[in-house]
C-alpha cells in the first residue's frame, strides 16, 4: 500500500483536498492530511507538514495555491518523497521552477483522475 500526503487537505467536503482524500481512501492508499490548521479530516490524524510525518511518505499530492506551494516544495525534496503531483491550481509557474531547481519533476495534473477516480463520484 502507497503512502500519499494530500497538502492542502480540507475538513470541506466540497474543496478539491477533501475529495482527494476520500479518492486515496477508497482506491486503498495510506492516507495522510496536510494541513497547518487542522486536527482531523475524514477520521484521520492530520500533520501540519510532510516533516512532521513519522514515516516514509511515496506520493506527494498538492492541492494550496501557488504562493503557498512555492515554499512548501523543500519540505517536500527534504522528506525525500519521490513522487510530486501539482494540480490545476497549484501548477503556477513559479511552483514548478522551484520544483525543477529543487531536482524534483513535478507531475502537472490531477491526481484524482489519475488514480481511476471520477471527480463527479465526490460532488
Amino acid at each position: 500500500m502507497k503512502t500519499v500526503a494530500v497538502i492542502g487537505a480540507s475538513r470541506s467536503r466540497h474543496k478539491f483536498g477533501n475529495k482527494a482524500v476520500r479518492a486515496f481512501l477508497r482506491r486503498g492508499y495510506n492516507v495522510l492530511p496536510i494541513n497547518p490548521t487542522e486536527n482531523k479530516i475524514e477520521g484521520l490524524q492530520v500533520y501540519k507538514s510532510v516533516l512532521d510525518v513519522p514515516i516514509g511518505i511515496d506520493l506527494a499530492t498538492v492541492y494550496v495555491p501557488s504562493k503557498i506551494g512555492k515554499k512548501i516544495i523543500s519540505e517536500i525534496v527534504a522528506k525525500g518523497i519521490p513522487e510530486l503531483w501539482l494540480n490545476p491550481g497549484a501548477d503556477g509557474d513559479s511552483v514548478i521552477k522551484q520544483a525543477k531547481a529543487l531536482g524534483k519533476e513535478p507531475v502537472i495534473g490531477c491526481s484524482i483522475i489519475a488514480i481511476g477516480e471520477s471527480i463527479e463520484d465526490y460532488e
